[in-house]
């Protein structure tokens, strides 16, 4: 049965009829995984080695911290598991959070500040351009996360409203709907909405779909004025 939340605006995503589907949801989380390792590995020789780049340049302008590290996130039935990333902010980022909690511009437990000052001269470039999320690639390979699907949670599953968990049915991904329509500028609850509107019409397809409007809407921020 499909949801009637409202996804009024993205016109796009009806067009993904979940009755045209031509693999089985069995067939299609299998296919599916298939599709990650595929396009991961196949693209390792150029994403690997700028990995290694961006570290060391973490490692030049931010004496004395890690370039990337782990964040526990919530995974598929709501299972904690370590998300990662480059560090994009200063060392003592998660003390300085409370500090600034007066700024957060979102709904609790989210949490954004515009020109937050914790990050890093050059975490702004990498986060402009969504290279910080380059190590996740890594948890694409493990099995924790999938190239596309709903952004985990840094909150636990403990925090979700009932009709929200629907989206801890699927194996969170790096990219999906809200990133490709909202970036950071949605609410929670609109998310979600966006990831249950996903998991309902998913396919290779929509994620083919998903993958190349995550690279235009990378490269129309980064040419934003």
């Amino acid at each position: 049965m499909e949801y009637s939340y409202s996804i009024t605006g993205h016109s796009w995503i009806k067009k993904f009829d979940p009755r045209k589907r031509i693999l089985s949801i069995r067939g299609y989380y299998l296919a599916k995984r298939f599709f990650d390792l595929f396009i991961v590995l196949l693209a390792m020789p150029f994403w690997l080695p700028l990995i290694g780049v961006i570290a060391l340049l973490i490692r030049v302008t931010s004496p004395g911290a890690s370039p990337v590290f782990s964040q526990a996130r919530t995974g598929r039935g709501g299972r904690r598991f370590q998300m990662l990333k480059f560090r994009t902010m200063v060392p003592n980022a998660a003390a300085l959070k409370e500090q600034y909690a007066h700024l957060n511009e979102l709904q609790w437990p989210d949490f954004k500040i515009t020109n937050d000052p914790r990050i890093t001269k050059l975490g702004r470039i990498l986060r402009k351009t969504s290279l910080d999320e380059l190590p996740q690639l890594f948890n694409v390979i493990s099995g924790k996360m999938s190239l596309v699907g709903p952004r985990p949670t840094s909150f636990g599953a403990d925090t979700y409203q009932l009709w929200q968990t629907e989206r801890l049915d699927v194996i969170p991904g790096i990219t999906g709907l809200w990133q490709v329509f909202g970036r950071a500028r949605l609410e929670f609850d609109d998310r979600l909405r966006l990831d249950i509107a996903y998991i309902e019409r998913a396919s290779l397809w929509l994620d083919l779909n998903i993958l190349i409007q995550t690279v235009i809407a990378v490269f129309k921020q980064r040419g934003a004025k």
